[in-house]
This record gives C-alpha cells, structure tokens and sequence, in this order.
C-alpha cells in the first residue's frame, strides 16, 4: 500500500523531469483526496454487463450496482390502424404548407396506442445499493467529541486494469480497498486490507429501493454463508411480473469471524483481509445475446461459486489478473500530448484548473477513459451502452436510460472502430437485428400496407419498440434505423468483412425498402422527401403563425441519412453481386432527391423550406449529419456546403448540453479547425458542478462524466471521437493524418488507431508536423494517405524497398500484415 501512495505523491517538478513517463501514467488514472460526495463523483466500474460505482466512504461506504438488462416493462404491440388511415390527409396538408394542422392530426391519429393486451415501454433501473459500514478500532483514547483524524486518504481508478482503490491510515491503522467488475469471471469483487492483523471490522449489507427482498442461504465451516437480493419488476401487465433478477454476496476472508442475517448483512470480525464476490443476473433472453433468461438463478450461483476459491488457495484473488481482457483491449491504442504540471493534480481539481490555462494532456485522459467507458459498458454477447452506458444511479433512469436514435446510440459508437475495439459493434449490429421484425410490423401499420421493409423512430428499448414517440413533435422522426444502418456499415468498412456484409446486407437493404416504398414528391420541385417526419427536436414558425411546429417534410439530415443509405446498399450490392435491378431503382431514385440548400443568411438550410427555427442555438444540429459522421460534406470536395456548416456552427454557438458540444468538437475536427475544435472541447470539459449553488449544468461531472444535464454517457464517447478525428480522418477515401491539430498539441504520438479499410496506424509528430508513421495493414488493399500538412515528401520502407513521395497523396498496396514506415520531410 505504501508504495500506492507514494506514487501520488511525486512532485510537479519532477513530472516536468520526467514528462513521458508522467504524462502517460496520469493518462491512464482518475484520482482524488476525498471520498465522493454526490454519485457523479464516484468511479464507475464495469464488465460490459456488471457495473458498479464505490464513493470511498470511510467509516461508510455506499456502492451502487448495475446489470444491463435490468429493465421493466416488457413486448407489446403499439400499432396504431388510424395513423395509416390519417396518413395521405397528414401528408396532403404538409403538401399545402399547413404543417401546424399537420402536426395536430398526427397529435391525435399519428401516435402509439396503449397495449390492449397490457404491458408498457419500461425504463432502465439500477441494480441494488450495496452498503459497507466499518467499525475502525484505534489504539490512542480520544475523547468522546474528538474526532479519529484520517490521513493519506486517496481514492482512484486505474484506467488500465480497470480497478478502483481507496486507501487512507486511521487510528494508526492502513486501509485498502480494491474493487473491480471481473471481465473474465463475470462477477464483481471488493478487496479488503489492514495493515494491522484481527482489525477489520465491517458489514456488508444489499437493499433496493423497491422490489426487492433480502434472504439468506446459510453457510457451513468459516464462511457465514451466501446474502440474495431477489425481486420482479413491473410489466405493465396486471398479473404478469416484469423481468426478474438475483445478486448474491459472499464474503470470503483470512482470519476473523463471520456472521449473517437477512436484515443486517454479513458481518466480520476481527479480521486481517477479506473479499466480497458478488454475482448478479436477470431473466431477460434475447437472440444473440448471453443472457440467461429462465435459468438467471443457476447462472447466477454457479458464477458466484466458480469465482470463490477454496479457502487454501484465497492468494489467487490477491490481484485482479482475472481482467486480463480488459487490459488487452485498452492496451490497443494509446496516446500521448504535451504534459504540464497540472497532470499531477486530483483529477476534479484538474478540470477546474483546465477553464484556466492550457493543459493539452487532459484530452488524451479524456480518450483514454472513453476508450475505458466503452470496454466497461459493453461486450459481445450482452447490450449496447444506453444513455448513461449501464450506470444508473435509481429505479427512473433520466430519460428511461434507452435508446435514443436520433443521435445518441449513435454517437455511444463514434470512437469505436478507431479506438481499435472492433468486436463491441457485436451488441449493436444484434439490436438491430432483434428490432426488424418488429419495425416491420410498424412500417405496416403506421403507414399503410404499401409499406416494404423495417421502419425504426427516435427510440427504442430492449424490448425491441419501434413505433413512434408518443409526441410526433419530436417521436415523427423516421430514421432512426437508417442511421443505425450506417454504423453496420461503418463497421464493414473497417473490417471488410464479406462474411458479415453478408448478414447485414438484407437489414439495409430492408431499411431502403421502406424508404423507396413511402417516400412522396413534394408539389413545388417534385422532389422525392420523407413525409411526415421531423428535424430531431427542433421547431420553427410557418409564415407569419407564431405557433411553433416541428412536423415536417424531407428535412435536410433525412436526405443526407437516406442518401448514404441508398449509395451503401448499391455499392453492398455491387461487392455480393445482387439486386443489379433494385440497385438501379435506388440510384434512380437517389437523382430526384433534393439537393442539400445554402439559406439567404448563407447557412445549412436545416428545412426544405428556408423556415426560421424557434432557437437559433438549438443543441440539435442534425442537418450538419453530412459533414460528421456522414462524409458528403468536406472542404475539399464541397468547399461551398463546407463553408455553409462554418456559417450555421458559428450561428448555433458554442454552448448546449454536454453531448451538443462533443458532437460540435467533430464538426470543427472535419473542416479542419483543430483550435476551435480545441475551444469546443475546453467548453465540453467545463465543470457540471457550480461550487456556489452545487446546481448541475451542462460540461463535465468531477468522475469525468458528460453532463446534459443530467449525465449523459453520449458526451464522453462524442468527445473521445472528437480528439481521434483531430488527429486521423479516413472517411474520404484516404488517410488524413494531422487534419485539425491544435497549436497547443505541438508535439505527441498515438499507436494503434484505425483507419477504414483495413489498417492500424501508428504516428509521431513534432513542431506540429508528422515527423514518422508506421501503417500495418490488417487486410490486403490499396491504401491512400494525405501528405500531411507542412510536408514536403515522405520516404517508406516497405519489404526492403524505398521509395519517395513528392506529391500530394501517398499510394500503397500491402498485403495483409505488411508494415511500411513513412518519414517526412
């Protein structure tokens, strides 16, 4: 433990000695020097299906638990037969430009209808709160006011292995404590050490705020024996239980003594060490998942006795070697920026200071504990992260803790791929796979039997909901399912892999079809657009009605979403060698779509029509999709579109909720404006907390959580995308290294990150120029780099053959493993 703490306690003098080495240790770690006081400052923990976040109490310790299937509600069908009978009158007045009485008559037909059968949307819920209270004995009398003094108190995560520590002396006593949420044994662990022997005191008890029940299952020999935590959520069903799900504890320890009861816990006395293992599942089963459904209990106890070693062999949960895994897949990519003395700060202290001068390597902390979120919250086999990834701190997560589609799963997958983590897209690609049946049985009731394909709106669950929103101002957005299609996309491009191309190719191409089946022309230009539909949350006036209305036709980011599906499905057709004839149709279909439109005011018209918003400085920004993630806008091959986003993002403003300023980072990233990108992050990371009034506003939380507020996960993972867009592009075709490097990140490096089609890239800049590269092709192809900014030519070494390069891009052709080296000049 003694050497735990000495290493926080290097100075800043010597950090700026020994910069490299620092600069990545402080990169890789959350710290601080007082336990958590509100439940975004504890430090979240996770396998990708276990979470769970200690506060560092001292003599109490409240940790909260999660599973990330733990949901109510349950499958029903929201079909409505009214809203196709309403759709051609919906549509006839937005033909007229009557889209306020448009939107009224969807407010009244164009809307889900409760379940006959019973049953209801559900929402996201914590697991259990699990509570240690410790009796600290001390040797030195104090008076029966005085307070025993606590010293050395740190607490911090370890991005890299994926474990949380609390260590702190008291009473003369040193106390550790180790946590983690194992990847590979599927359970979460609590490591307990004093420095002096029989001086562990403590009970560990389980609660929930509801639904929940408390029961023991008696031990025999030293061990007190198992505590369950067991209960049903509500269905929305009367007589139904909901989804059910079971926790148990044990504790294992050397020395002391053990007791246990329902109501208060497991105690031990008198002990030196000791561990508690806790298990947890839920009956919730779905294709392509790992879940165990009817069988939730057995699982659940054949976890927690599998990783309960005998008593002889407890050395072996001395150390986490058990997240092996997880240090594998952080281990991938890695990135270093100029360190400042500030990095050895308490990272709450380090945002705070971070408002006030430069601090370059506080963005690689921030990539790195994306990168970290990202393992924690997901993993094939279980979900996709939700809207708070699978941390939920209550039984009513904000926003029923789903899926929201019109941005914010999305931008939960933005840095995967790059971020090395290839294999995480499994949760998503098997959600989408699971919603097509039911976005089938909703494109042929809400409109009309003509109807081909799957349709999915602004939300869904894990119960596969894909009907629309119950307001049609913000749930009348149609394309949620195209978007999802363009991460499934995303992810062949780079992995090419033909075999999973195969798979998904009928999910887009289902997308298409409803697409191609329901679209209408509009009279003025006869264009083909999306109706009805809505710009995601955004309103605007029609004339001179101050009435705001959201309901609309083919606004800008459905033609920019709908014409990257069409162009994916017509090149998937081209590599399978299918559908040449409904290839065509769509490429056909794609010329009379209207054309992206520059306003009076020389901003992205967000509308068909040049209408005015309701808030110049809304945090949607859905129309600029083009630019990021999609890849029809760029200054290079769309200088005057380009321009028009400039224009719109400096109309929009800086400002907006957490995830708003991680999505604008990305747009500053694409036209190349590293230091406004760099303002948009210096915004992002401003404190949540305001010190006076302690109110959450929008910026980051002191665990580094996005803040909306409340906290939003989506923010984290945009804003960790951001920093890789400044430093590598690929959505063009070629390689762009450097495309939008603030002038405070004069100097670094980054290994591992990928690029599409197949390769990993390793690079080292100086000056703010490339200096070396390393480029590893994970699959044969012809690759493409961008000579980099202020080069003047490139040398590479590739099988033993040289070669220079003078001129604006950089050709290669590897061979799967082939590694060429670049060095510029």
């Amino acid at each position: 433990m003694k050497a735990l703490i000495l290493f926080f306690l290097v100075s800043a003098s010597s950090l700026i000695a020994v910069a490299d080495t620092l600069a990545d240790n402080y990169n890789h770690q959350l710290y601080y020097t007082a336990p958590a006081t509100i439940w975004e400052e504890t430090l979240p923990l996770g396998n990708g299906r276990l979470g769970m976040m200690p506060d560092g109490g001292i003599d109490k310790e409240h940790i909260v638990l999660n599973e990330i299937s733990l949901w109510s509600g349950m499958e029903a069908d929201y079909g409505n037969p009214d809203a196709s009978r309403s759709l051609p009158a919906i549509q006839q007045l937005l033909f007229e430009g009557k889209n306020k009485e448009a939107q009224e008559l969807m407010y009244n037909s164009f809307v889900p209808k409760k379940p006959e059968s019973g049953g209801t949307y559900g929402n996201y819920q914590m697991l259990a709160d699990l509570t240690l209270n410790f009796s600290i004995p001390v040797k030195k009398k104090f008076a029966s006011d005085e307070v025993v003094p606590v010293t050395n108190y740190r607490r911090w995560l370890d991005l890299r292995d994926a474990v949380a520590y609390t260590t702190f002396t008291k009473g003369g006593i040193d106390y550790q404590r180790e946590y983690y949420t194992s990847r590979d044994k599927d359970v979460m662990i609590i490591h307990l050490t004093v420095s002096r022997r029989r001086s562990l005191f403590f009970t560990a008890s389980l609660s929930r705020p509801q639904q929940g029940t408390v029961s023991l299952v008696p031990g025999s020999g030293k061990e007190a024996g198992t505590l369950l935590l067991e209960g049903a959520l509500d269905s929305g069903k009367p007589g139904q239980d909901g989804m059910k799900y079971r926790v148990a504890m044990r504790v294992v320890s050397k020395g002391g003594k053990q007791f246990i009861s329902a109501e208060d816990g497991i105690m031990l006395t008198q002990g030196t060490e000791a561990w508690l293992i806790i298990s947890a599942t839920t009956s919730y089963a779905a294709a392509g998942t790992d879940f165990p459904g009817s069988r939730y209990k057995e699982v659940c106890d054949s976890l927690l006795n599998a990783a309960t070693p005998p008593s002889s062999q407890l050395s072996i949960l001395n150390s986490p070697l058990t997240n092996a895994s997880h240090r594998e897949l952080y281990d991938r990519v890695s990135l270093t920026l100029p360190a400042t003395e500030d990095d050895a700060l308490p990272t709450n202290e380090r945002i705070v200071r971070f408002a006030e001068r430069e601090s370059p390597a506080l963005a690689a902390l921030y990539y790195n504990y994306g990168r970290y979120l990202l393992i924690s919250s997901t993993r094939p086999g279980s979900l996709p992260p939700n809207l708070q990834g699978l941390w939920a701190n209550g039984v009513q997560t904000p926003w029923n803790g789903d899926y929201h589609t019109n941005i914010n799963i999305q931008m939960n997958h933005w840095p995967l791929e790059q971020a090395g983590l290839s294999e995480l897209y499994q949760p998503l690609t098997g959600l989408v796979e699971r919603l097509v049946p039911s976005g089938k049985g909703t494109a042929r009731t809400f409109y009309g039997n003509h109807a081909q394909g799957w349709v999915l709106h602004m939300m869904t669950n894990v119960w596969n909901y894909t009907a629309p929103g119950e307001h049609p101002s913000w749930g009348a957005t149609n394309t949620g399912g195209a978007w999802l299609c363009a991460h499934l996309w995303e992810h062949y491009q780079y992995t090419q892999d033909i075999e999973y191309l195969k798979k998904i190719y009928p999910i887009l191409k289902g997308a298409s079809e409803f697409f191609y089946s329901t679209m209408v022309r509009e009279p003025k230009h006869g264009w083909l657009v999306t109706a009805p539909t809505s710009s995601p949350e955004n309103a605007f006036f029609v004339g001179d009605d101050p009435t705001p209305v959201s309901v609309c036709m083919g606004p800008t980011m459905d033609v920019q979403l709908l014409t990257e599906l069409y162009t994916n499905v017509i090149e998937a057709a081209s590599i399978l060698e299918c559908d040449d004839d409904y290839a065509a149709k769509l490429r056909e279909a794609l010329g009379k779509f209207p054309p992206m439109q520059i306003s009076k005011g020389g901003y992205l018209q967000e509308w068909l029509e040049d209408y005015k918003e309701q808030d110049v400085h809304h945090r949607h920004v859905s129309h600029l999709y083009g630019l990021h993630p999609g890849n029809l806008i760029s200054p290079d091959a769309t200088p005057e579109l380009a321009n028009a986003c400039r224009a719109t993002l400096n109309r929009r403003g800086d400002g907006g909720t957490g995830w708003s300023r991680a999505w604008k980072i990305n747009f500053w990233a694409r036209l190349g404006d590293g230091d406004r990108a760099w303002t948009l992050f210096k915004s992002l990371l401003q404190p949540a907390v305001d010190p006076q009034t302690k109110r959450h506003g929008s910026g980051t939380f002191p665990n580094l959580f996005c803040s909306h507020p409340p906290f939003q996960i989506d923010g984290n993972y945009g804003g960790a995308a951001g920093i890789g867009e400044m430093l590598m592009q690929s959505h063009e075709g070629f390689i762009h290294l450097l495309p939008a490097l603030p002038k405070s990140w004069h100097a670094g490096n980054f290994r591992g990150m990928k690029a599409r089609g197949g390769l990993s890239v390793d690079l080292e800049w100086k000056d703010g120029k490339a200096v070396k590269a390393i480029l590893t092709a994970t699959v044969p192809g012809n690759f493409h780099i961008k000579m980099p900014e202020g080069v003047k030519q490139a040398k590479t070494t590739l099988n033993g053959q040289g070669n220079t390069y003078t001129g604006k891009t950089i050709s290669l052709k590897l061979a799967a493993g082939d590694s060429c080296a670049l060095l510029f000049e």
